[in-house]
């Protein structure tokens, strides 16, 4: 674990922190200040907060130029590790999520959460198990010394099936708990945070590497855009808890409620990838980078759908937020865990 702390960015070290922090001034906002929460949900076009949908984008467009879609090319080197990864994430992860928040939210918790709430905890515990790790998971395979081009392809791969699998999986298990969710408002929220920028970041990948090369692109370029990053997150989550203000003020135990299955599942989900990549006979740098992709999730694209769909307002949203509180430490854990465990895999 003191390794990896040296080798994670401060940000990132501590990104729990600053999510307590903004969660902190963001209720100091929603209760004294509501003017300013109040002002900004006037801003919408089709159930989308466009500040919002501003800020999201600062977030996802330079995760997105991070990706070198052109690794697609190698998708056929060991194929085994890129078959468990789709597996796990797309036939797995989703439905495990579903079913571990659904006992929790409408069995466990029965008797603190009434059912309306629960439905909406549900739905933002779903977006977070139907959207894998994008951007947090190029750390965590540095950390655990993952094989860099293979993790790029892992990445491209899923966020090219993110964009055919993503609606339908939502769809199907959201109304399974009569959770209504409409397609267009579902499409439209896939369109914006994730083909735009998806487009944007391929289109400027290709024009800088173009006139300046790859090595000037991935030294100096991205790297530009980290600040942007990290205000637009900070901004998004302070955002989310000034209109979560009053549902965590009257019921600040959920936070620790919605917590615990979506810690359970990050748990599970990688478990699973560990004795699968251990059966299957995976070398550890293409292991450990499958099995952190699985444990973590694209939390930026769920907060970003949570809102298109239920509001900012939303328990819904407020799930997935948790979401973000909560990954840094149990991912860090899991890289330790994994670190560790590199004797039991091919070298």
């Amino acid at each position: 674990m003191k390794d990896s702390k040296k080798e994670i960015s401060f940000f990132n070290r501590y990104l729990s922190i600053w999510v307590i922090i903004c969660m902190v001034i963001g209720i100091f906002i929603g209760q004294f200040i509501p003017q300013i929460p109040n002002f900004l949900n006037k801003f919408q076009y089709a159930n989308v907060s466009i500040p919002m949908a501003i800020l999201i984008w600062l977030m996802i467009y330079p995760m997105m130029m991070k990706v070198d879609f052109q690794s697609i090319k190698n998708v056929g080197k060991n194929p085994k590790g890129l078959f468990l990864t789709w597996l796990v994430n797309w036939a797995i992860k989703p439905f495990t999520m579903f079913l571990i928040a659904w006992f929790f939210f409408f069995v466990v918790f029965s008797r603190v959460i009434d059912v309306n709430l629960a439905r909406e905890y549900l739905a933002g515990a779903v977006l977070l198990g139907a959207a894998p790790c994008t951007a947090m998971v190029f750390v965590w395979s540095h950390l655990t010394k993952g094989d860099p081009a293979y993790t790029v392809v892992q990445v491209a791969s899923n966020d090219l099936i993110i964009l055919i699998a993503f609606v339908p999986i939502v769809k199907f298990l959201l109304g399974v708990t009569n959770v209504y969710v409409p397609w267009d408002t579902l499409i439209l929220s896939v369109v914006l945070f994730v083909v735009i920028p998806l487009i944007a970041g391929i289109f400027t990948r290709h024009i800088v590497e173009k006139s300046k090369g790859i090595f000037y692109f991935e030294n100096k370029f991205i790297k530009k855009f980290d600040g942007l990053t990290t205000v637009g997150l900070l901004l998004t989550l302070i955002l989310i808890f000034s209109f979560q203000s009053d549902t965590i003020v009257s019921n600040p135990s959920h936070i620790i409620l919605i917590a615990i299955p979506l810690t359970l599942q990050t748990f599970l989900i990688f478990a699973i990838s560990f004795i699968s990549s251990r059966l299957i006979r995976l070398p550890f740098k293409v292991a450990a980078p499958a099995c952190m992709i699985g444990a973590s999730n694209f939390f930026e694209l769920a907060v970003a759908v949570a809102i298109a769909l239920f509001g900012m307002d939303s328990p819904a949203a407020l799930a997935t937020t948790v979401g973000v509180l909560t990954e840094v430490p149990i991912m860090l854990l899991l890289v330790n865990i994994a670190n560790k465990s590199r004797k039991l895999f091919k070298s």
